[in-house]
């Protein structure tokens, strides 16, 4: 019997984004910088922000963190100096710092967000 509903991010539709990001191969458009990145992504990242993010915000931690994981591994992939893990958390820090508003999930941040 049905007995409640929370107007949440499903695991299906985690499921399915999570799949659609990681098609979009982030890691491999080196030849992309990250202002290109963002300008591509924001509009499909805001658009699930604005239908998944009305309610429970904090369902969509799971694929916000899967998206600055690929992030992070672009730019350990383009930049050689940011291989090592502690240097790339450093210079991620430092871009949150410097632009808190690339990327359209980075207005729910708070600090470095990513799976190691």
């Amino acid at each position: 019997m049905f007995s409640a509903f929370l107007p949440a991010m499903g695991a299906d539709a985690l499921k399915a984004k999570s799949a659609e990001v990681k098609g979009w191969r982030i890691h491999l458009r080196t030849t992309m910088d990250l202002a290109e990145l963002a300008g591509w992504m924001n509009p499909i990242i805001r658009g699930w922000m604005t239908y998944y993010g009305k309610f429970y915000r904090s369902e969509i931690y799971v694929l916000r963190r899967r998206i600055n994981t690929y992030l992070v591994r672009w730019a350990r992939r383009k930049f050689k100096r940011l291989r090592s893990f502690k240097r790339a958390e450093r210079w991620w820090k430092g871009m949150l710092r410097r632009q808190p508003r690339l990327f359209a999930h980075w207005d729910w941040m708070a600090d470095f967000l990513w799976i190691r």
